[in-house]
């Protein structure tokens, strides 16, 4: 189960810092629909940790769809 430290959502720095990128790099694998789709939650665009740590640890494959937000 995870930490309770640890928050549930991510910002894309915080995506990028697990992922040791740059936050660009993660809004254009965003784009590229290469990463798990983030959540609009009112103006703010988060991903789900659990979400996240799965694709890493299933090898980072390319999204098969479900969410992605279109940074508007």
């Amino acid at each position: 189960m995870n930490d309770p430290q640890e928050p549930l959502l991510l910002t894309a720095v915080q995506v990028a810092g697990l992922l040791q990128v740059s936050s660009r790099t993660v809004w254009r694998l965003v784009s590229e629909r290469k990463i798990v789709g983030p959540v609009r939650i009112g103006g703010a665009t988060r991903w789900r940790r659990d979400e996240v740590e799965r694709w890493i640890g299933a090898g980072c494959p390319a999204s098969t769809g479900g969410e992605q937000s279109s940074r508007r």
